[in-house]
């Protein structure tokens, strides 16, 4: 599986197999490892599978629990998922210096903290959008990072950008990540930058020439999070047949 993610060289290549607890069981890849759990493979995957089934809500086992995605339809067409996402731990980041210095910045407007909800990011507030769209991070030193992502953010209210670098993992930089859209609500919501329940609307892959638009929110209260959705659509561009030695 991982020669074959690496042969693809997409952020995600996700294996669909047989489940005992859930509609199926995925495992994901990146070019260079495994993921527990990654938010738009799910996504996507709910999206093929729900082309040949009638379910609003697709169940997908994943190493960090059963995932659930509710699809919204158009008569047949499918139109967005949702899924309700692990709620992340995270702690403050103790490298912050050298990672501000990796990115050509010289603070973060919020404390740089570390979730993991399966998969692991890294979150920065810069100041406006500009300089989010602007950076040209150092990448061979963000490889470094323990198999980590590093989103990057600016906005306020209801809307923000992002970039997402991670080298570490063998993704330059990713045009779409669900499985950070969710702890940057939860990261928001503690630090007062929008309240919980309070729905945002993310931006992302522009300057991949790889636009992708998702939807957060975290419930909870000051530092405890019971419960974190995720929301975007997807679109199938391709099928095709991988043939393999004997």
């Amino acid at each position: 599986m991982q020669d074959i993610a690496r042969e693809m060289n997409l952020s995600e290549t996700v294996f669909v197999l047989p489940s005992t607890e859930a509609d199926a069981r995925v495992r994901i890849f990146t070019p260079l490892v495994e993921l527990p759990f990654a938010g738009h493979p799910i996504l996507g995957t709910a999206y093929v599978l729900g082309q040949s089934s009638d379910q609003d809500v697709i169940r997908l086992e994943t190493a960090r629990g059963v995932v659930p995605v509710t699809l919204t339809r158009d008569g047949s067409q499918i139109v967005s998922g949702r899924m309700s996402q692990p709620i992340p731990t995270w702690r403050e980041f103790a490298s912050a210096g050298e990672l501000l210095a990796a990115l050509g910045v010289r603070y973060s407007v919020l404390p740089v903290e570390i979730y993991d909800n399966g998969a692991r990011h890294l979150y920065v507030m810069l100041d406006n959008a500009d300089v989010v769209a602007a950076l040209k991070p150092d990448l061979s030193l963000l490889a470094g990072l323990p198999q980590v992502g590093v989103s990057c953010f600016a906005g306020s209210g209801s809307r923000w950008k992002t970039r997402m670098f991670g080298p570490s993992v063998g993704v330059p930089e990713d045009p779409a990540t669900g499985s950070a859209a969710g702890p940057l609500a939860v990261h928001l919501a503690r630090h007062g930058k929008i309240a919980y329940g309070q729905e945002i609307e993310i931006s992302q892959g522009v300057e991949l020439n790889r636009p992708s638009t998702l939807y957060a929110l975290a419930e909870g209260s000051g530092e405890t999070v019971t419960a974190i959705e995720v929301a975007g659509a997807a679109v199938i561009t391709a099928h095709g047949q991988l043939t393999l030695p004997d």
